[in-house]
């Protein structure tokens, strides 16, 4: 489960790139949990006759952060190394979840029981004219086309049918959603302590390291971008919020880190209490910055100093939570689609800052503020 800190840990790990006419922007932070557990991968050249293939990846750990490490580490060429992957690219996607998973079990600190941890796996192959996605466990990968969801994986939480027979079959339970009433997600690498179900295969143990996988043709005309993200970003936007969010983000910037940044803290002021990160990787059909957005978001500011001015010259040098609460009261048009009110708390914030700076200095992180 995890414990929580007083204070989340807003630092931010930050990364972008391009290559293969594609770019991308990754953000990740710890937040309200006591350790960071996520991990990422993010290449745009595989090499040799793959060089025109690019790979992104996010793992969600939990009970830890070993699992979720080596698999950022280790995936791709575990993948990459299967005899199936250069016939069969899907065949060789399955096999080195499995490989992998199977190897990782031989680690000191995990065949002593000492490590218990486990991690989720949701990563993206693109070739010049595929997207293959693997997901195993509940980060998502969603496409998105025109500003809306096109294409999502299926989280794999032990309440679904399919997922549920499967524990049962092994000898397990599900009790309020999850794995023996403890593990929230029924498919992962690591967590070997719920795959030692003798007589069954890896696949069929109380947690399954084999990923769903799925391919789509590419549409560079219709291609906006794919999202990986960890449940953090997932628990607190749906996919159509996350996709109209970063879809208003890019009429407005091009900078992919910016936009992920603006993601990360948009979730955390939603309520996320889960570490977050998210790849964002973008497609020549994106939307590129749009004069009239840029115009409106800026009128959107005008119009949120007015908006706070006004509060405190009603309420006096009131505490930033107030103000904001008072903000969530009122009808402001042109609020970031998906985003809302939370999207701009970064700089209502810092109007506040400057008309209350004696008040701001007093007030609390005031990050829980849902908006």
């Amino acid at each position: 489960m995890g414990a929580f800190l007083d204070k989340p840990k807003t630092d931010k790990f930050q990364e972008h790139g391009e290559g293969n006419g594609l770019r991308y922007g990754v953000a990740s932070m710890q937040g309200w949990r006591v350790e960071m557990e996520d991990a990422h991968m993010a290449k745009t050249d595989l090499g040799g006759a793959l060089k025109d293939w690019s790979y992104f990846a996010v793992f969600d750990g939990h009970a830890g952060a070993r699992v979720s490490a080596h698999c950022a580490e280790h995936l791709l060429d575990a993948i990459m190394q299967t005899e199936e992957f250069r016939e069969d690219v899907m065949k060789g996607i399955r096999n080195g979840f499995l490989e992998l998973d199977s190897k990782m079990r031989s680690l000191p600190e995990m065949s002593s029981g000492e490590d218990k941890s486990g991690s989720t796996a949701v990563c993206a192959f693109i070739s010049p004219r595929l997207i293959y996605i693997a997901n195993c466990g509940d980060s998502r990968a969603v496409l998105c086309r025109d500003g809306n969801p096109v294409f999502s994986t299926q989280d794999h939480k032990p309440g679904l049918p399919t997922e549920r027979e499967r524990i049962m079959k092994a000898g397990g339970t599900v009790m309020i959603q999850r794995v023996n009433g403890s593990l929230a997600v029924s498919r992962a690498l690591g967590d070997y302590e719920y795959k030692n179900v003798e007589g069954r295969g890896p696949c069929e143990q109380l947690v399954s390291p084999e990923p769903e996988i799925f391919v789509r043709d590419r549409d560079d005309n219709q291609d906006e971008f794919l999202v990986l993200a960890c449940d953090g970003i997932w628990d607190v936007m749906s996919n159509e919020d996350l996709c109209q969010y970063i879809h208003s983000r890019l009429l407005i910037t091009s900078d992919l880190v910016e936009v992920t940044s603006q993601v990360i803290d948009t979730c955390l002021y939603k309520g996320s209490r889960d570490n977050m990160s998210i790849v964002l990787v973008v497609f020549p059909g994106a939307p590129a910055p749009n004069p009239n957005a840029i115009q409106a978001e800026k009128e959107l500011e005008a119009t949120l100093e007015r908006r706070i001015k006004e509060i405190i010259q009603q309420d006096g040098e009131v505490e930033f939570s107030h103000v904001f609460q008072r903000l969530t009261t009122l009808d402001i048009d042109g609020l970031p689609p998906g985003g809302g009110l939370a999207a701009k708390r970064p700089f209502i914030q810092n109007v506040f800052t400057e008309l209350c700076p004696k008040q701001a200095e007093t007030d609390s992180d005031g990050a829980q503020e849902n908006g």
